[in-house]
């Protein structure tokens, strides 16, 4: 039985438990037994629960009691939105928006625990350097980044302390979301379902965001996923390396060779290669048409998939962790507010 301290519980963690099943107030309030009404009450306003609640949140939930009563915001709002398709159900984005709040809360309580050195990422003002496309030229050149090719975008990132994280989105609409800590330690999150090539624009796309967006409180008029775009493309392919590559002209066989070599979708290559003016739109248009006759628009064809990329930053910061405290995996969830099987899941422990 719970003891009566334990009651006391975070009105904002019991919605934020909710959201991250895919619940609504309704369903969470039938499976326990209450009013919707006693409910929102109880996601409103802090208030002592009875045990049997708190079981019954738990139970339905999955998470352990600690999870309720833990301080500090659940959700931290932020200007960038999520990389996604125009219509997205507003439940599905609330789920997602949750279970990465719960990563948040996750990462902030490691980051106590685990000292990391803070990112010095680079901020470009778009106003004085003139261009997104000159940003990601300026970075590349900053960050030392050879010719050619980006070998390893994860690797890449996470060398330069930004944490990435594959979880299951339960949907293909969504592609990703970027979230700092209250500290300010930039974590990209990405749908697990992600072919290799869509991963690593993902992530030069939210790279983008991070280096010209975060922190700006008022965009304007500027269209800012445009923006995180041209940052991608030309990150990914330089102009100045890749044009050479177009001078002969495009064929289907001759962007799925430039597939291997630059580790992006053919699709990409074609519009990076219309964008930079190496072919006319009537090229383009022939072979978005050959695309659609060989059924190769929405799925490329298997054979020429892009490795996908494997975080490994928090997972190793997590096994530090554990072995500095000497705990089995069990213990080391419960430290986290989570259940081990879904803190095993999460993070590959």
């Amino acid at each position: 039985m719970l003891t009566s301290v334990m009651n006391k519980v975070n009105p904002e963690m019991i919605v934020l438990a909710r959201e991250s099943r895919g619940l609504s107030q309704r369903e969470l309030a039938d499976r326990l037994g209450i009013s919707p009404a006693l409910l929102c009450q109880m996601e409103q306003s802090n208030r002592t629960l009875s045990d049997d609640v708190i079981d019954k949140l738990e139970k339905e939930l999955n998470y352990p009691s600690g999870f309720f009563g833990q301080e500090g915001e659940a959700y931290l709002t932020s200007t960038i939105n999520f990389r996604k398709r125009l219509k997205v159900p507003k439940q599905i984005i609330a789920s997602i928006e949750a279970n990465i709040q719960v990563y948040r809360l996750n990462i902030e309580t490691l980051l106590h625990k685990v000292k990391m050195a803070k990112p010095e990422i680079p901020h470009f003002n778009l106003e004085k350097i003139g261009s997104a496309e000159e940003a990601a030229k300026k970075l590349r050149k900053l960050w030392n980044i050879p010719h050619g090719a980006i070998d390893n975008m994860t690797s890449l990132l996470e060398a330069k302390g930004i944490i990435t994280i594959a979880f299951e989105f339960n949907t293909e609409r969504v592609d990703s979301r970027i979230v700092l800590t209250h500290e300010g330690y930039p974590v990209i999150i990405y749908n697990k379902s992600l072919l290799g090539d869509r991963q690593r624009f993902t992530l030069a796309y939210e790279l983008g965001h991070l280096v010209l967006h975060t922190g700006l409180s008022d965009f304007g008029d500027r269209d800012v996923d445009h923006e995180a775009n041209v940052f991608a493309a030309e990150f990914l392919m330089p102009s100045s390396d890749i044009r050479s590559e177009f001078k002969d002209g495009l064929t289907i066989q001759k962007l799925a060779d430039l597939k291997k070599k630059w580790k992006v979708s053919m699709q990409a290559l074609l519009f990076r290669a219309h964008d930079l003016e190496d072919i006319t739109y009537n090229q383009r248009t022939y072979l978005l048409q050959q695309f659609n006759q060989l059924k190769i628009r929405r799925r490329e064809p298997p054979e020429l998939d892009i490795p996908i990329e494997k975080p490994k930053l928090l997972r190793d910061l997590f096994t530090k962790y554990r072995n500095a405290l000497k705990v089995n995996v069990n213990e080391l969830a419960g430290i986290f507010n989570m259940k081990e099987e879904e803190f095993m899941r999460r993070y590959a422990i």
